[in-house]
């Protein structure tokens, strides 16, 4: 079975332009078929507000108003999507920007109103929401997908939709057809045992240590859904699951010692 590297890159490393150049030249070495998963919410913050929409959080979550859905498919689908690929054009990596709607690649479900209404705001039901054999064609035709976190009802709409679940969801549907490494990149080394010494890398992190850090308070709110998903997508046929910083993610792809290896077991 094939590799297939699917990656998703944080918002802190897409903000920062001199850290974007310098994980989309190490991205574009990666050999093989690969798909890129973005973010790209302080930036969408920050067009808003220049356009006099103020964002609005619940959680740390974005409420998607009609206002907000505009911004956030100018920004995803748009400025930042469209600003990878032309930057991968130039390091020769034959890039195509994505939403969901595109190929009808990412379909999703309206997220129900419960104590929040979360507006515009998209879940992604399972790997049955994902078109894998339209995916699958372009990486045989040498195309690397960039994935905007935006996806579709299928009724006209899109939806704003994590990127995390984005990337996790597309690495369980890849798996009927690849053998999937899934890597979350963003600004630390990895899980660290101890969040103020960025050198405090756990290098394997089981359920069982992971259990221990969350009693421990060594795991914090915004890593705890990453987390999840992680050992989530493992029992759900993904191969390998890592998370590391951006500068990091040729050695992880390439299977060097770099980041924390998320593991069923030891």
């Amino acid at each position: 079975m094939q590799k297939l590297t699917i990656v998703k890159i944080g918002g802190n490393v897409i903000d920062d332009p001199r850290l974007l150049h310098r994980f989309l030249v190490d991205w574009a070495a990666v050999t093989g078929p690969k798909l890129l998963v973005h973010g790209g919410g302080k930036i969408a913050s920050a067009i808003g507000q220049r356009l006099g929409i103020e964002p609005k959080m619940v959680d740390g979550r974005r409420i998607t108003d009609a206002e907000t859905l505009e911004v956030v498919t100018m920004v995803y689908g748009g400025l930042v999507n469209k600003n990878i690929v032309a930057q991968l054009q130039a390091l020769g990596n034959n890039a195509i920007g994505l939403t969901g709607a595109d190929a009808n690649i990412i379909k999703a479900e309206k997220r129900p109103v419960k104590t929040i209404d979360y507006g515009f705001v998209g879940d992604v039901k399972g790997p049955e929401s994902i078109n894998v054999a339209a995916l699958d064609a372009m990486l045989q035709a040498g195309f690397t997908p960039i994935v905007a976190p935006l996806t579709h009802d299928g009724k006209g709409s899109l939806l704003n939709t994590n990127a995390d679940t984005v990337a996790s969801v597309l690495a369980v549907a890849m798996a009927q057809k690849y053998k999937v490494q899934l890597l979350y990149c963003f600004e630390k080394k990895g899980v660290l045992e101890d969040a103020a010494n960025d050198d405090s890398v756990v290098e394997l992190l089981t359920p069982d240590k992971y259990k221990t850090m969350q009693e421990k308070g060594q795991v914090f709110a915004g890593m705890l859904p990453k987390l999840d998903n992680a050992f989530a997508t493992l029992q759900s046929g993904v191969s390998i699951v890592k998370i590391g910083q951006s500068e990091d993610v040729l050695a992880m792809a390439e299977g060097k010692a770099a980041g924390t290896t998320i593991a069923l077991e030891a």
